[in-house]
């Protein structure tokens, strides 16, 4: 299945994390959303993200370390549409500069809310629970 998806996670402690190239970024205590795309397989790209010991390769790696992931949205397409999503998460929620759009335009890919925002944002893009 290809497509876009949202990870929901929760971060139980403020943290200050190192995020590859971007240095270290101080996070509050709460609920994010990560926009990506997965045009090769959603399943493997999620299974990855849950996995504990991998090699870091993206800005998510890193603060997969401190954070858990909750719930998984996706949307099937045939076409690229992260960005697309990021600017409907971006109206409505709190955004890590840079994070996750080092190949894009995009101010961001990942979004600071309560729970209930970011999920009610993933479902009016019309995307389902994983």
């Amino acid at each position: 299945m290809r497509g876009s998806y949202v990870l929901l996670m929760e971060l139980n402690e403020d943290a200050d994390i190192k995020i590859g190239a971007l240095g270290t970024i101080h996070f509050r205590k709460g609920c994010y959303a990560y926009v990506g795309s997965a045009m090769n397989g959603i399943e493997k790209r999620v299974e990855r993200h849950m996995k504990k010991e991998k090699k870091k390769r993206w800005h998510i790696d890193y603060f997969l370390e401190k954070a858990k992931i909750v719930k998984v949205f996706y949307k099937e397409s045939i076409e690229k549409e992260e960005c697309k999503l990021a600017g409907l998460f971006i109206k409505n929620a709190a955004y890590v500069k840079n994070f996750g759009a080092s190949d894009c335009k995009c101010h961001s890919h990942l979004f600071y809310s309560e729970c209930s925002i970011l999920e009610r944002i993933a479902i009016e893009a019309g995307m389902k629970v994983l």
